[in-house]
């Protein structure tokens, strides 16, 4: 539990400005705008509202530093990485209660996604070090191949408010590993994490205008010419499919290298020999965490029909034993929801499931009173035709329907647009492989709900997104490659 004047304290030392070239700055005209807490709805700070000039001032500076970050020594940049990471681990706590204020998830959650963020930080550090490229003869004898890899340029970042600091380690350190040189734009429902990161990269030695921040409520307004120009040379979404798709379009005019990390529908498929003490813990992490807010949620509880009465039972039991309440608070396990038409969006998908036979098991409604929450839900028997079926829920809302054998599990798991991440428990090693062939998802977890991982490339197939964030592959989606032929 925290004291209203620890949360006054960190509040007054995140900066209100944009970060632009190295300095903190005004808004063009001053203009400003209130960033509330989903709990209470109360104002806990009122930052700065870029104009679409400020975006371009940003994307000045990225430019006129881009050079000398790419000549600075791959073992420099990787050092401030990795005091970056030092120092944020430092500072667990304050980022963690920071994330929760403005964000809403429980103060032990927060503080995984501070570990996990971080990772990204240490990761990229030893990454900067390891660009390579090749060096030999070619076939025919008659010349030298090299190969190099060199950074593709300045980079437009566009984060979602659900992982306020996650999102921006994971964009920001892969290009500052690369040489590349990054405006950002947080979510306006969320940016005082980043605003706070961008403090403590410019406290490790950042150089001015390698990583520039604008905050903004015009998102599109500042995004538009950022990407119009043909200085750009990368962009990197996280969001909805619906915005990707726009940005998409935008991004084909100047023939951008893109990242689309986009929307989810992850089917989670519990097999009749399933362990279901494992699968139900798994249902809870896949399906709760972050309040349900995030796009590896699992949306669809594929379950056999054999056991499915089982693991309702069981994930009933749990669900209705969780407690709801301000982050802050000890022993919170729900949060808020970001706002109120998240919650507004939620239990329309609750009462459509609900109007086609889906059966309350626990929860589904609003919980009344002040604050964005919402009720941990489970459905049992929903049907075919339910949009939470179709249609990614951004809530705590588990729905179970079933089925008879692996081909049908296989049919309707794969039966959406989305192909992110999904979720398979079996005791069956040989129908897990068949399972890992069959899905139609860029990352799955086999007996396990949670996959999320620095080491490992994140991201998605079909309308779930473009490249890769994370891993080996997450410092090439920032590296153009160059051939060059040395005659012998």
């Amino acid at each position: 539990m925290t004291t209203a004047t620890q949360e006054s304290a960190l509040l007054d030392r995140v900066a209100d400005g944009l970060f632009i070239g190295g300095e903190w700055v005004a808004a063009e005209g001053g203009t400003t705008f209130e960033v509330r807490d989903p709990s209470t709805g109360e104002v806990l700070k009122e930052i700065a509202d870029a104009s679409a000039a400020d975006g371009i001032r940003a994307l000045d500076a990225a430019v006129a530093a881009q050079d000398a970050w790419a000549k600075t020594a791959p073992r420099e940049r990787g050092e401030i990485l990795r005091r970056a990471f030092d120092l944020l681990m430092e500072r667990r706590e304050d980022f963690a209660l920071l994330m929760t204020l403005e964000m809403g998830k429980p103060l032990a959650e927060a503080r995984g996604e501070v570990n996990y963020g971080g990772e990204f930080l240490r990761w990229f550090s030893e990454e900067a070090v390891r660009i390579t490229g090749r060096y030999g003869w070619n076939p025919e004898g008659t010349g030298r191949i090299v190969v190099a890899q060199r950074p593709v340029g300045p980079s437009y970042f566009i984060t979602p408010w659900n992982f306020p600091l996650a999102m921006a380690t994971r964009k920001i350190a892969p290009a500052l590993a690369a040489g590349c040189t990054v405006v950002v734009k947080p979510a306006a429902l969320t940016p005082l994490t980043t605003v706070a990161f961008v403090q403590l990269l410019e406290e490790v030695g950042l150089p001015k205008g390698v990583v520039n921040v604008v905050t903004t409520t015009s998102s599109s307004k500042v995004s538009g010419p950022i990407i119009a120009d043909p200085r750009l040379r990368k962009l990197s979404f996280t969001g909805s499919t619906e915005v990707g798709r726009k940005l998409i379009e935008q991004s084909a005019q100047g023939i951008l290298r893109t990242s689309m990390e986009l929307g989810g529908n992850a089917p989670f498929v519990v097999f009749e020999d399933a362990d279901l003490d494992k699968a139900v813990e798994g249902a809870l992490v896949a399906k709760f965490r972050n309040i349900g807010q995030a796009c590896t949620a699992a949306n669809r509880f594929i379950v056999h029909e054999s056991v499915a009465g089982e693991f309702a039972r069981r994930v009933t039991e749990r669900v209705s034993g969780m407690r709801v309440g301000r982050g802050t608070e000890d022993g919170v396990a729900i949060g808020p929801l970001i706002d109120d038409d998240a919650v507004a969006s939620t239990d329309e998908l609750v009462q459509d499931a609900v109007s086609k036979g889906a059966t309350v098991l626990a929860g589904g409604s609003p919980i009344d009173g002040t604050g964005s929450f919402y009720a941990p839900t489970v459905l049992g028997d929903v049907s075919a035709d339910a949009r939470l079926l179709r249609e990614e829920i951004f809530g705590p809302v588990l729905g179970i329907t079933t089925f008879g054998d692996e081909d049908e599990a296989v049919r309707l798991a794969n039966a959406t647009e989305y192909g992110l991440i999904s979720y398979v428990f079996t005791q069956d090693l040989a129908r897990g492989h068949r399972m890992i062939d069959r899905l139609d998802t860029g990352m799955m977890g086999l007996n396990t709900g949670l996959v999320s991982n620095a080491a490992a490339p994140f991201g998605g197939v079909k309308q779930s997104g473009i490249g890769r964030e994370g891993g080996f592959e997450g410092i090439h989606e920032f590296l153009d490659t160059k051939y060059t032929l040395i005659p012998a």
